[in-house]
């Protein structure tokens, strides 16, 4: 399903800042659609979307490189309001009339401003002569700027911190109002969108539900879809919505490839039948997947293995069907974003076990995505519009490529059977602490390690357990669960006890800040 205008939307030009998207977080809870374009499509992603507002993201990179990014013209001659935050606050100046320069006294972390002028976009926020944190992250600053703006906001080390051209409604700071550290900083871009800009925030997962049951009943026509269920909540979701737009024209095929967590086939399967009136097919594929990834070590050979099985699964049920135009999966926002190399950057493979860009030449079926536009935390909230109940939308995510990408090393059945066993006990002892709804993901990693240990009055030589945990909103940025040890204690000696081939349990806490690439 193509991206589409929609009617009040802003459009972010990312400069390859590790904190874009969440730029975009903040617009969208104030309740305003967003799109983020890499900088060298910025141009046709303006006349595409055709927003009512631009903000422009920071970047790694300097003003003061050659060839270092730039906003196209287009933006500026369109006369709408521009918010330009570190980066996009230098090249706006530099592309206006002002002058960027390096050299000067870095500044990384906490800073305080201090308010010079008022202005509409401090309306119920700041007054002049308040003092506020925010978060700096630049080596360059501003020593001159563009001919119609004004000093707002000054820092110790960046005397043009806060700019506008109120005229113009041509805003940009030095620092970071996207992230945490900066407390005022959602407030401030909520002002940008609403009182500058005059986007309604009446971005609604109601008016989204609706918007998409057209757009997939416009796509699809009275052709037949077949769709991915794996049975987590981007799948499930995007079942019921294109279910809800063409009915029995779909049909969900549930690929049961070995890799998945203990019983879920099976769970997944007895729900849909019994709760939703899904033409479901249950597909037996363990022996094929397996069978494949048997000895293969490489996570990126992993991913691109059980890639092209799904799809050859999916054309083989195609054609006992009698033939499919669409396949439906649910791709997200994130996959999305993660699966562009805005930059040149790594993340262009890290979800290579998605189709983000399309099925092979010799598919002839189209992909309908209807998640495409929204982040996990609102897919969660479209489950519960559509009817879900509350203990299945909470679930815990689950990668596509499943138990293969947390046997790091060879893959074996006897070490996927581990595994299993060893990641159900886990999520039994989060569940019978009350814990589960409080981490957004949990999961057990078997090691490419053996230890020896002893094990009553003799010696194992065994696999190590890893236990992860994290806490998120969006799946963009996590950081791991604080568990007390005495949760940990007791999960680690059931998990030794009970299953076969662990003798040893670490838990894992590492935490994923903005930018990184992966951490399933």
């Amino acid at each position: 399903m193509t991206q589409t205008a929609h009617p009040d939307s802003v459009l972010i030009v990312d400069f390859g800042s590790q904190v874009t998207q969440l730029i975009a977080r903040r617009v969208r809870e104030s309740g305003v659609y967003c799109e983020i374009v890499p900088f060298q499509s910025a141009e046709e992603g303006f006349h595409r979307l055709k927003p009512k507002a631009i903000i422009l993201s920071g970047s790694p990179a300097s003003t003061l490189d050659e060839g270092s990014p730039r906003a196209p013209q287009v933006l500026f001659d369109s006369g709408l309001p521009i918010f330009g935050i570190c980066y996009g606050q230098q090249t706006m100046c530099a592309q206006l009339g002002g002058k960027v320069e390096g050299g000067h006294h870095r500044e990384f972390g906490r800073a305080f401003l201090e308010v010079e002028q008022d202005c509409d976009l401090f309306s119920g926020l700041w007054s002049v002569g308040s003092r506020h944190q925010v978060w700096m992250s630049h080596g360059d600053r501003v020593t001159a700027i563009p001919p119609g703006f004004k000093v707002l906001a000054t820092s110790a080390n960046a005397p043009f911190a806060f700019i506008a051209d109120e005229a113009r409604k041509y805003y940009a700071v030095q620092f970071h109002p996207e992230v945490v550290h900066t407390p005022d900083g959602a407030k401030l871009i909520q002002n940008f969108v609403h009182n500058i800009a005059g986007v309604k925030g009446d971005w609604t997962m109601h008016a989204y539900r609706q918007k998409a049951v057209e757009q997939i009943r416009a796509q699809v026509g009275d052709k037949r879809v077949i769709c991915a269920l794996s049975g987590g909540v981007d799948s499930s979701v995007a079942a019921l919505l294109i279910h809800e737009a063409v009915g029995d024209q779909l049909t969900c095929i549930l690929v049961d490839h070995g890799l998945m967590r203990k019983n879920e086939a099976a769970d997944v399967v007895a729900m849909f039948k019994e709760h939703y009136n899904l033409h479901l097919i249950h597909v037996d594929a363990v022996d094929k997947f397996v069978g494949e990834l048997e000895g293969v070590s490489d996570p990126e050979t992993k991913r691109k293995i059980i890639g092209r099985l799904f799809i050859e699964t999916f054309e083989d049920e195609a054609k006992k069907l009698g033939g499919a135009d669409f396949l439906g999966q649910g791709t997200l926002y994130p996959d999305v974003i993660e699966s562009v190399s805005f930059t040149g950057g790594p993340s262009v493979t890290i979800k290579s076990h998605h189709n983000v860009g399309g099925l092979p030449e010799r598919m002839k079926m189209q992909l309908v995505e209807p998640l495409r536009e929204l982040f996990k935390d609102e897919v969660r909230v479209l489950g519960k519009e559509l009817g879900l109940p509350d203990s299945f939308i909470g679930r815990h995510p689950f990668p596509g490529p499943g138990l293969a990408i947390r046997c790091p090393g060879g893959v074996t059945r006897e070490k996927l059977d581990i595994l299993r066993e060893a990641d159900a006990i886990y999520l039994d002892e989060i569940r019978k602490a009350g814990l589960y709804d409080a981490i957004w993901q949990a999961f057990a990693v078997l090691l490419p390690v053996q230890t020896v240990g002893v094990m009553g009055d003799g010696r194992t030589y065994e696999f190590v357990c890893a236990l992860r945990a994290v806490t998120s909103v969006d799946g963009m940025t996590a950081d791991f669960y604080h568990y007390d040890m005495e949760f940990l204690g007791r999960a680690a000696t059931r998990i030794i006890n009970e299953v076969r081939g662990i003798n040893r349990v670490v838990y894992d806490v590492t935490s994923k800040p903005p930018g990184t690439i992966e951490w399933e």
